[in-house]
Protein backbone atom coordinates (compact mmCIF):
# COMPACT_ATOMS: atom_id res chain seq x y z
CA UNK A 1 0.00 0.00 0.00
CA UNK A 2 2.36 2.86 0.94
CA UNK A 3 4.66 1.57 -2.39
CA UNK A 4 1.68 2.11 -4.75
CA UNK A 5 0.64 5.75 -3.00
CA UNK A 6 4.69 6.63 -3.51
CA UNK A 7 4.89 5.61 -6.90
CA UNK A 8 1.43 7.36 -7.74
CA UNK A 9 3.19 10.13 -6.11
CA UNK A 10 6.13 10.31 -8.11
CA UNK A 11 3.79 10.12 -11.08
CA UNK A 12 2.17 12.76 -9.72
CA UNK A 13 5.05 14.83 -9.58
CA UNK A 14 6.50 13.61 -12.77
CA UNK A 15 3.22 15.18 -14.83
CA UNK A 16 3.06 18.42 -13.15
CA UNK A 17 7.21 18.74 -14.20
CA UNK A 18 6.69 18.31 -17.21
CA UNK A 19 3.13 20.49 -17.82
CA UNK A 20 5.21 23.25 -15.33
CA UNK A 21 8.34 23.35 -17.87
CA UNK A 22 6.00 23.95 -21.29
CA UNK A 23 3.96 26.87 -19.47
CA UNK A 24 6.73 28.39 -18.63
CA UNK A 25 8.03 28.10 -21.89
CA UNK A 26 4.62 29.23 -23.26
CA UNK A 27 3.28 31.50 -21.22
CA UNK A 28 5.39 34.49 -21.86
CA UNK A 29 4.22 34.39 -25.83
CA UNK A 30 0.58 33.40 -24.66
CA UNK A 31 0.06 37.04 -22.65
CA UNK A 32 2.31 38.86 -25.83
CA UNK A 33 -0.43 37.78 -28.07
CA UNK A 34 -3.75 36.94 -26.27
CA UNK A 35 -3.40 38.47 -22.52
CA UNK A 36 -2.69 37.45 -19.43
CA UNK A 37 -5.63 36.51 -18.15
CA UNK A 38 -5.12 33.62 -20.59
CA UNK A 39 -1.52 33.23 -19.91
CA UNK A 40 -3.38 33.09 -16.02
CA UNK A 41 -5.48 30.26 -16.48
CA UNK A 42 -2.85 28.16 -18.69
CA UNK A 43 -1.66 27.07 -14.98
CA UNK A 44 -4.78 24.90 -15.08
CA UNK A 45 -2.47 22.74 -17.08
CA UNK A 46 -0.48 21.41 -14.24
CA UNK A 47 -3.36 20.31 -12.15
CA UNK A 48 -5.16 18.73 -15.02
CA UNK A 49 -1.96 16.64 -15.90
CA UNK A 50 -1.11 15.69 -12.22
CA UNK A 51 -4.98 14.28 -12.13
CA UNK A 52 -4.73 12.37 -15.32
CA UNK A 53 -1.43 10.99 -14.32
CA UNK A 54 -2.99 9.07 -10.77
CA UNK A 55 -6.07 7.36 -13.55
CA UNK A 56 -5.01 3.74 -14.18
CA UNK A 57 -3.51 3.14 -18.36
CA UNK A 58 -5.61 2.18 -21.20
CA UNK A 59 -4.67 -2.11 -20.83
CA UNK A 60 -1.66 -3.87 -20.01
CA UNK A 61 0.41 -3.52 -22.93
CA UNK A 62 3.33 -5.09 -21.33
CA UNK A 63 3.29 -9.07 -20.34
CA UNK A 64 5.75 -10.37 -17.48
CA UNK A 65 6.72 -13.88 -17.57
CA UNK A 66 6.53 -15.62 -14.12
CA UNK A 67 9.74 -15.62 -12.01
CA UNK A 68 12.44 -13.02 -12.02
CA UNK A 69 13.87 -12.91 -15.77
CA UNK A 70 15.83 -9.98 -17.53
CA UNK A 71 14.36 -6.67 -18.73
CA UNK A 72 15.93 -4.16 -20.46
CA UNK A 73 13.29 -1.41 -20.40
CA UNK A 74 14.37 1.50 -18.58
CA UNK A 75 10.75 2.75 -17.81
CA UNK A 76 10.07 -0.83 -16.27
CA UNK A 77 12.74 -0.78 -14.33
CA UNK A 78 12.95 1.95 -12.77
CA UNK A 79 9.15 0.91 -12.21
CA UNK A 80 9.65 -2.41 -10.53
CA UNK A 81 12.62 -0.30 -8.60
CA UNK A 82 10.18 2.12 -7.37
CA UNK A 83 7.94 -0.79 -6.39
CA UNK A 84 10.38 -2.55 -4.38
CA UNK A 85 11.90 0.79 -2.12
CA UNK A 86 11.23 1.14 1.52
CA UNK A 87 8.22 2.45 0.75
CA UNK A 88 6.85 3.05 4.69
CA UNK A 89 9.98 4.94 5.63
CA UNK A 90 9.98 7.33 2.39
CA UNK A 91 5.99 7.92 2.99
CA UNK A 92 6.73 9.12 6.50
CA UNK A 93 9.46 11.21 5.51
CA UNK A 94 7.27 12.86 2.79
CA UNK A 95 4.52 13.03 5.54
CA UNK A 96 7.23 15.06 7.66
CA UNK A 97 7.83 17.38 4.73
CA UNK A 98 4.32 17.88 4.19
CA UNK A 99 3.42 18.98 7.78
CA UNK A 100 6.84 21.02 8.24
CA UNK A 101 5.48 23.12 5.41
CA UNK A 102 1.73 23.44 6.34
CA UNK A 103 3.72 24.83 10.17
CA UNK A 104 5.62 27.28 7.93
CA UNK A 105 2.60 28.13 5.91
CA UNK A 106 0.21 28.62 9.32
CA UNK A 107 3.20 30.64 10.59
CA UNK A 108 3.67 32.89 8.20
CA UNK A 109 -0.14 33.67 7.90
CA UNK A 110 -0.49 34.33 11.91
CA UNK A 111 2.32 36.66 11.29
CA UNK A 112 0.89 38.78 8.51
CA UNK A 113 -2.73 38.66 10.44
CA UNK A 114 -0.85 40.10 13.50
CA UNK A 115 0.93 42.94 11.33
CA UNK A 116 -2.66 43.25 10.19
CA UNK A 117 -3.68 43.81 13.46
CA UNK A 118 -1.27 46.12 14.02
CA UNK A 119 -2.13 48.42 10.56
CA UNK A 120 1.72 47.58 9.61
CA UNK A 121 0.19 45.05 6.80
CA UNK A 122 -1.58 46.12 3.29
CA UNK A 123 -2.59 46.12 0.86
CA UNK A 124 -3.77 42.94 0.65
CA UNK A 125 -6.55 40.22 0.65
CA UNK A 126 -6.70 38.23 3.64
CA UNK A 127 -8.54 34.84 4.32
CA UNK A 128 -9.45 31.47 2.88
CA UNK A 129 -12.96 31.25 3.26
CA UNK A 130 -14.43 34.56 3.96
CA UNK A 131 -11.40 36.96 2.61
CA UNK A 132 -11.30 40.83 3.47
CA UNK A 133 -9.15 43.47 2.31
CA UNK A 134 -6.60 45.06 4.80
CA UNK A 135 -5.07 48.14 4.63
CA UNK A 136 -2.43 49.68 6.93
CA UNK A 137 -3.22 52.04 9.09
CA UNK A 138 -1.52 55.27 7.07
CA UNK A 139 -3.12 54.44 4.10
CA UNK A 140 -5.13 57.59 4.23
CA UNK A 141 -1.61 59.84 4.98
CA UNK A 142 0.09 57.57 2.09
CA UNK A 143 -2.83 56.91 -0.92
CA UNK A 144 -4.90 59.84 -2.14
CA UNK A 145 -8.79 59.35 -3.00
CA UNK A 146 -8.16 58.11 -5.83
CA UNK A 147 -5.48 55.65 -5.68
CA UNK A 148 -7.33 53.91 -2.06
CA UNK A 149 -10.15 53.60 -5.03
CA UNK A 150 -7.82 52.39 -7.52
CA UNK A 151 -6.28 49.91 -4.41
CA UNK A 152 -9.78 48.57 -3.49
CA UNK A 153 -11.25 47.73 -6.91
CA UNK A 154 -7.63 45.94 -7.44
CA UNK A 155 -8.59 44.10 -4.18
CA UNK A 156 -12.67 43.68 -4.96
CA UNK A 157 -11.41 41.91 -8.13
CA UNK A 158 -9.18 39.47 -5.92
CA UNK A 159 -12.09 38.54 -4.10
CA UNK A 160 -14.65 38.35 -7.37
CA UNK A 161 -12.69 36.01 -8.67
CA UNK A 162 -11.69 33.46 -6.19
CA UNK A 163 -8.16 34.43 -6.08
CA UNK A 164 -7.63 34.20 -2.18
CA UNK A 165 -9.09 30.50 -2.17
CA UNK A 166 -6.72 29.76 -5.89
CA UNK A 167 -4.11 30.87 -3.40
CA UNK A 168 -4.31 28.70 -0.48
CA UNK A 169 -4.84 25.88 -2.88
CA UNK A 170 -1.29 26.24 -4.62
CA UNK A 171 -0.15 26.99 -0.85
CA UNK A 172 -1.31 23.20 -0.54
CA UNK A 173 -0.16 22.00 -3.08
CA UNK A 174 3.17 23.42 -2.49
CA UNK A 175 3.34 21.58 0.99
CA UNK A 176 2.20 18.28 -0.33
CA UNK A 177 4.81 18.27 -3.06
CA UNK A 178 7.52 19.88 -0.92
CA UNK A 179 10.26 18.30 -2.65
CA UNK A 180 9.63 19.40 -6.25
CA UNK A 181 11.68 22.30 -6.68
CA UNK A 182 9.61 23.00 -9.81
CA UNK A 183 6.06 23.45 -8.06
CA UNK A 184 7.74 26.09 -5.34
CA UNK A 185 8.85 28.42 -8.97
CA UNK A 186 5.25 27.00 -10.62
CA UNK A 187 3.66 28.92 -7.70
CA UNK A 188 5.96 32.22 -7.77
CA UNK A 189 5.08 32.66 -11.63
CA UNK A 190 1.03 31.61 -11.27
CA UNK A 191 0.89 34.51 -8.37
CA UNK A 192 2.98 36.87 -10.20
CA UNK A 193 0.44 35.75 -13.64
CA UNK A 194 -2.44 36.27 -11.23
CA UNK A 195 -1.54 39.88 -10.14
CA UNK A 196 -0.91 40.72 -13.91
CA UNK A 197 -4.51 39.09 -14.55
CA UNK A 198 -6.40 41.52 -11.96
CA UNK A 199 -4.49 44.76 -13.46
CA UNK A 200 -5.57 43.86 -16.89
CA UNK A 201 -9.17 43.24 -15.30
CA UNK A 202 -9.27 46.15 -13.60
CA UNK A 203 -7.74 48.72 -16.25
CA UNK A 204 -10.43 47.35 -18.51
CA UNK A 205 -12.78 49.60 -16.62
CA UNK A 206 -10.51 52.18 -16.53
CA UNK A 207 -8.98 52.41 -19.37
CA UNK A 208 -7.91 56.31 -18.99
CA UNK A 209 -6.13 55.36 -15.18
CA UNK A 210 -3.38 53.65 -16.16
CA UNK A 211 -0.72 56.04 -15.17
CA UNK A 212 -2.27 56.73 -11.49
CA UNK A 213 -2.22 52.98 -11.67
CA UNK A 214 1.27 52.22 -11.94
CA UNK A 215 2.44 55.66 -9.68
CA UNK A 216 0.06 53.54 -6.89
CA UNK A 217 1.91 50.56 -7.90
CA UNK A 218 5.12 52.11 -6.91
CA UNK A 219 3.79 53.58 -3.83
CA UNK A 220 2.73 50.01 -2.65
CA UNK A 221 4.87 48.92 -0.30
CA UNK A 222 4.49 45.49 2.08
CA UNK A 223 7.79 44.80 2.91
CA UNK A 224 9.01 40.95 3.22
CA UNK A 225 5.59 40.31 5.11
CA UNK A 226 3.19 37.61 2.47
CA UNK A 227 0.16 36.77 3.30
CA UNK A 228 0.18 32.91 1.94
CA UNK A 229 -3.80 32.40 1.94
CA UNK A 230 -4.51 35.54 -0.06
CA UNK A 231 -3.03 38.10 -2.37
CA UNK A 232 -0.94 40.95 -1.97
CA UNK A 233 0.50 43.27 -4.68
CA UNK A 234 3.97 41.53 -5.10
CA UNK A 235 5.89 45.29 -4.64
CA UNK A 236 8.22 45.00 -1.64
CA UNK A 237 9.83 41.66 -1.87
CA UNK A 238 11.33 42.13 -4.81
CA UNK A 239 11.32 44.93 -7.38
CA UNK A 240 11.29 42.09 -10.81
CA UNK A 241 7.36 41.64 -10.58
CA UNK A 242 6.87 45.55 -9.77
CA UNK A 243 8.82 46.10 -13.11
CA UNK A 244 7.24 43.50 -15.08
CA UNK A 245 3.74 44.83 -13.80
CA UNK A 246 4.50 47.99 -14.83
CA UNK A 247 5.80 47.11 -18.20
CA UNK A 248 2.43 45.05 -18.47
CA UNK A 249 0.36 48.10 -18.05
CA UNK A 250 1.61 49.65 -21.06
CA UNK A 251 0.70 46.79 -23.26
CA UNK A 252 -2.76 47.15 -25.66
CA UNK A 253 -5.02 44.86 -24.55
CA UNK A 254 -6.13 42.37 -26.87
CA UNK A 255 -9.81 42.25 -28.93
CA UNK A 256 -12.30 39.94 -28.01
CA UNK A 257 -11.56 37.98 -31.10
CA UNK A 258 -7.89 37.59 -29.83
CA UNK A 259 -9.36 36.77 -26.53
CA UNK A 260 -11.75 34.21 -27.81
CA UNK A 261 -9.23 32.24 -29.91
CA UNK A 262 -6.80 31.94 -26.83
CA UNK A 263 -9.55 30.48 -24.44
CA UNK A 264 -10.12 27.77 -27.31
CA UNK A 265 -6.53 27.12 -27.77
CA UNK A 266 -6.18 27.32 -23.59
CA UNK A 267 -9.23 24.60 -23.32
CA UNK A 268 -7.48 22.17 -25.88
CA UNK A 269 -3.99 22.73 -24.06
CA UNK A 270 -5.37 21.23 -20.72
CA UNK A 271 -6.89 18.48 -22.88
CA UNK A 272 -3.63 18.10 -24.53
CA UNK A 273 -2.20 17.95 -21.08
CA UNK A 274 -4.58 15.70 -19.21
CA UNK A 275 -4.23 13.10 -22.11
CA UNK A 276 -0.13 13.50 -22.62
CA UNK A 277 0.17 12.75 -18.80
CA UNK A 278 -1.88 9.83 -19.21
CA UNK A 279 -1.05 8.17 -22.19
CA UNK A 280 2.92 8.68 -20.63
CA UNK A 281 2.28 6.31 -18.19
CA UNK A 282 4.57 2.78 -18.08
CA UNK A 283 2.09 -0.01 -18.80
CA UNK A 284 0.67 -2.00 -16.16
CA UNK A 285 2.35 -5.24 -16.15
CA UNK A 286 -0.05 -7.96 -16.57
CA UNK A 287 1.35 -11.63 -15.48
CA UNK A 288 1.33 -14.33 -17.91
CA UNK A 289 3.96 -15.91 -20.87
CA UNK A 290 4.22 -13.94 -23.82
CA UNK A 291 1.90 -14.67 -27.22
CA UNK A 292 5.32 -15.75 -28.79
CA UNK A 293 6.60 -17.96 -25.83
CA UNK A 294 2.92 -19.80 -25.48
CA UNK A 295 3.23 -23.60 -25.90
CA UNK A 296 0.88 -24.51 -28.69
CA UNK A 297 -0.78 -28.03 -27.38
CA UNK A 298 -1.50 -30.20 -30.63
CA UNK A 299 -4.91 -32.14 -29.79
CA UNK A 300 -5.19 -35.42 -31.18
CA UNK A 301 -8.41 -35.67 -32.95
CA UNK A 302 -10.41 -38.93 -33.72
CA UNK A 303 -10.92 -39.12 -37.59
CA UNK A 304 -14.29 -40.87 -38.97
CA UNK A 305 -13.97 -43.21 -42.03
CA UNK A 306 -16.04 -41.69 -44.84
CA UNK A 307 -16.68 -44.58 -46.98
CA UNK A 308 -18.02 -42.96 -50.87
CA UNK A 309 -20.04 -45.94 -52.60
CA UNK A 310 -18.45 -45.34 -56.37
CA UNK A 311 -21.58 -45.07 -59.15
CA UNK A 312 -20.75 -46.35 -62.53
CA UNK A 313 -22.18 -44.74 -65.43
CA UNK A 314 -22.34 -45.22 -69.15
CA UNK A 315 -20.21 -43.50 -71.11
CA UNK A 316 -21.55 -41.09 -74.08
CA UNK A 317 -19.75 -43.22 -76.79
CA UNK A 318 -21.31 -46.35 -75.90
CA UNK A 319 -24.88 -45.67 -76.14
Amino acid sequence: MANELLSALVHLNLAAAGAILVVLLVRPHVRRHFGPEIAYRLWVCVPAAACAALFPAAEATRIVPPGDGPHFDPVYQASQGLMQAPGAMLLLLWLAGAALGAAVVALCQLRFLDMARRGLAGPAVAGFFAPRIVMPADAPALYSDEERALIRAHERTHIDRGDPRTNGLIAAIQCLCWFNPLVHLAAREARLDQELACDATVLAHRPGQKRRYAETLLKTQLGAVAAPLGCHWLAGAAPHPLEQRIKALRRPAPDFRRQDLGAFMMAGAILLAAYGAWRAQPPAPAEGMPPDLVPVVHEAKHMQAIIVHPVYSRPRWAS
